[in-house]
């Protein structure tokens, strides 16, 4: 019996590339997807002439929709002449990173918040067309109706996510009306966003089947009201075991703003003004419980004196092979590379042991 393999992959699109897909039936016979290509010139990553692009398989996990033996299958677009990654293939340069600093064992946890919007243009929560709902206070973590919009899509997304095997740890609404966040973690780097970007491709495919559009933009609606970001939780092994090493890291993120405000998505200027619960995009800062600040110590790591900090500052539509791949190189490449303890186990006795044990 044939099934069905969705083939996801990020495409050239600018300013923020988008997530496109499309489906390879498979025979039972065949346990591991194969490589596949599809035309590059139709999402920005090739010309006409020569317009095949490669897709390679890296993550797979059964596909929670079509259900049976049917799967979701991520893949990084390489150069089909010659099997390189494609300049818009930012996973490959994450696995370098990682591995690079594989001995400070870094993981990340990544929030995604979204907003819910129609297809006109206005938000989810929002009057259909003109005017806006009362300010923003009721609609964190709200219950009921009038205080929250679209839950249907989300416990269809979050039941998605278990099922495909996704390390969700959790959803809850946002501050904006039609806002919503859910969290992937924790993990390294490759595996968060992999997991990431499917639960992203799930959530934009259950909110079609509603006419809803999922909007990653840093800030959909101007205004008095919350941009929308995906603040990334990282630590160290040091950093699970030292407070000093959480501040080291953080002066290591003061010395790389400018590179990283560059690389944490589209128009986050518009985000990051100081207000709304964001620091300046400009400067640098971090605190203890501050979620004024651009990365934020929670009480509780200050209080056990280690833990993790996060990095506030990632747009929603941010790609999260980037900002982990930034965050590695940014922290790692300032922090002592951790020593392995040598075993103190005793070496098994060799064969000219075991004989003379025997002649005894």
């Amino acid at each position: 019996m044939p099934y069905q393999a969705e083939y996801i992959w990020v495409d050239g699109h600018q300013p923020t590339p988008m997530l496109r897909s499309k489906t390879k039936i498979l025979d039972n016979s065949v346990k591991t997807p194969p490589i596949w290509g599809f035309d590059g010139s139709s999402t920005e990553q090739a010309t006409g002439d020569r317009s095949d692009c490669m897709l390679l398989p890296v993550f797979s996990c059964p596909d929670p929709l079509r259900g049976g033996k049917n799967i979701l299958v991520l893949c990084e677009v390489r150069l089909a002449q010659t099997g390189e990654p494609h300049p818009t293939n930012t996973r490959a340069k994450c696995a370098e990173t990682a591995k690079k600093y594989s001995a400070h064992q870094m993981i990340f946890g990544i929030e995604q918040e979204y907003t819910m919007m129609r297809t006109n243009g206005r938000p989810y929560g929002f009057p259909e067309t003109e005017g806006e709902p009362g300010p923003q206070g009721p609609y964190y973590c709200g219950v009921g109706a009038g205080r929250v919009m679209g839950r249907e899509i989300i416990e269809e997304h979050t039941w998605a996510c278990i099922e495909a095997g996704l390390m969700i740890e959790g959803t809850n609404a946002e501050v904006m009306p039609g806002q919503w966040e859910f969290q992937i973690g924790a993990a390294d780097a490759l595996t968060v966003s992999d997991h990431l970007m499917v639960g992203r491709w799930l959530l934009e495919r259950i909110a079609e089947d509603h006419d809803v559009v999922i909007s990653l933009a840093a800030k959909p609606q101007k205004g008095d009201w919350n941009g929308a970001g995906a603040h990334t939780n990282f630590s160290t092994k040091a950093m699970r075991s030292s407070y000093e090493a959480i501040e080291a890291a953080c002066e290591s993120l003061s010395k790389r703003v400018d590179l990283h405000v560059k690389n944490y998505g589209h128009d986050i200027e518009s985000r990051l003004t100081g207000k709304h619960e964001t620091a300046p995009y400009n400067k640098f800062s971090y605190g203890v419980s501050n979620r004024g600040a651009s990365v934020r110590i929670p009480w509780q790591v200050a209080r056990d004196r280690k833990g993790y900090a996060e990095d506030r500052r990632p747009n929603a539509n941010c790609d999260p092979y980037v900002v982990t791949q930034l965050l590695l190189d940014a922290v790692c490449s300032n922090e002592k590379t951790p020593v392995k303890a040598k075993s103190t186990a005793k070496k098994p006795a060799g064969k000219k042991a075991t004989k003379k044990a025997k002649k005894k």
